[in-house]
């Protein structure tokens, strides 16, 4: 029985996409039954091929990767990796269903076609085990997000645009819990929509929180910028020294180790290049681990969807001193890896979906003395 990953290349480069098969055919487990030039050409081949993989071009000509996708996602639920420059249209086809990206690399620079072909390789191996969530518009279906009323007492920035923020109608936290607890948040393959799932859901009043989702370089600012339009608390991408304060979520840039420590009364991030962790940087597990043995006052973690275990040894280190933590519930993650790890060696306080994070968050605040 064969069991190899099927892949569908789709590129409209023809330069490209033979580099994308060639490195995909030789790798074991994975096998290239086909590519398409365009969407339109993909819309004909995916019912013959039956695909268990589809590689995408966000930018292409004609009907791009993201209303493609619209189409495509809720009849045909097949996990979907892009391959994009850096763009912000990467985070809207995120949101419209594909479960993860990679960077194009410059063809031209050895490293970087290395560095990106391992990455697409293990990319295409997690998706083939990712659960496809179909996004739906607010109250369109079981499951989508609630609207909440127009105002929510503590949310400082309240927004009121269509598709910003609607954070829940949580009590405002007391000045004592906002400057003494510090909120740590770690997530991987499906955590860019994840971890918008529950920021959105808070107030703006909020406990600094601190945010390691793995992501090249470059995507982490844009990441930051796309959540700070959306959510309530300020969001931008960390630099080194920052204060994390309260109503401010410091996401941690692509290539560089985050740490929290303790800088006088306050405490700041170091952000600073370094060798992977867990497989990755920036990693979990360090940011976790940081938080367990620098910081004194209270302390919250969250694991959310991802593969492998970066993040789970961090978390069950914070528990241990002292952390609630919560880890993503298999149901709703996309790929229950980090959590399920998490999860089973102890590290979690209590699981709950995406959707309810927020509120079980909430709630262990309310009762922080």
């Amino acid at each position: 029985m064969n069991n190899n990953i099927k892949v569908l290349v789709v590129d409209d480069s023809s330069l490209f996409r033979q580099a994308l098969i060639q490195h995909l055919s030789s790798q074991p487990g994975i096998e290239v039954i086909g590519y398409a030039i365009n969407a339109y050409d993909a819309k004909q081949k995916i019912p013959q091929l039956q695909p268990d993989v589809l590689t995408l071009d966000v930018e292409m000509p004609g009907l791009n990767g993201i209303e493609f996708l619209k189409q495509l996602l809720p009849t045909n639920p097949l996990p979907v990796v892009l391959v994009s420059s850096l763009n912000l249209s990467v985070f809207d086809a995120l949101s419209a269903g594909a479960v993860d990206f990679v960077r194009k690399p410059d063809m031209s620079v050895h490293n970087s076609k290395q560095t990106f072909f391992e990455a697409l390789t293990a990319k295409v191996t997690t998706a083939a085990k990712a659960k496809v969530r179909i996004s739906q518009p607010a109250g369109a279906a079981p499951g989508s997000p609630v609207p909440a009323p127009a105002t929510a007492p503590g949310a400082v920035r309240q927004r009121t645009a269509q598709g910003t923020a609607r954070p829940m109608p949580f009590p405002a936290l007391s000045r004592n819990v906002l400057d003494s607890t510090i909120i740590g948040l770690g997530a991987s393959t499906g955590g860019t929509e994840a971890t918008l799932e529950v920021l959105k859901r808070l107030p703006g009043n909020i406990p600094g929180i601190v945010i390691t989702q793995h992501m090249p370089e470059g995507f982490t600012e844009m990441y930051a910028q796309r959540l700070n339009r959306i959510c309530n608390m300020e969001v931008r991408e960390a630099k080194n020294g920052d204060v994390i304060r309260p109503g401010l979520a410091l996401i941690a840039p692509g290539a560089k180790q985050m740490e929290v420590t303790r800088s006088g009364r306050n405490y700041t991030v170091q952000c600073r290049p370094g060798a992977k962790v867990s497989g990755h940087c920036p990693s979990v597990d360090v940011l976790f681990n940081s938080i367990a043995s620098n910081v004194a006052v209270n302390k919250v973690g969250i694991i959310m969807t991802g593969m492998g275990r970066d993040g789970a040894d961090g978390l069950l280190k914070m528990r241990q001193n002292g952390a609630f933590t919560i880890g993503q519930d298999k149901e709703s993650c996309v790929v229950y890896g980090m959590p399920m790890v998490a999860y089973n060696i102890g590290a979690v306080c209590t699981q709950a979906s995406c959707e309810n994070i927020a509120s079980v968050l909430m709630n262990h605040l309310k009762g922080v003395r």
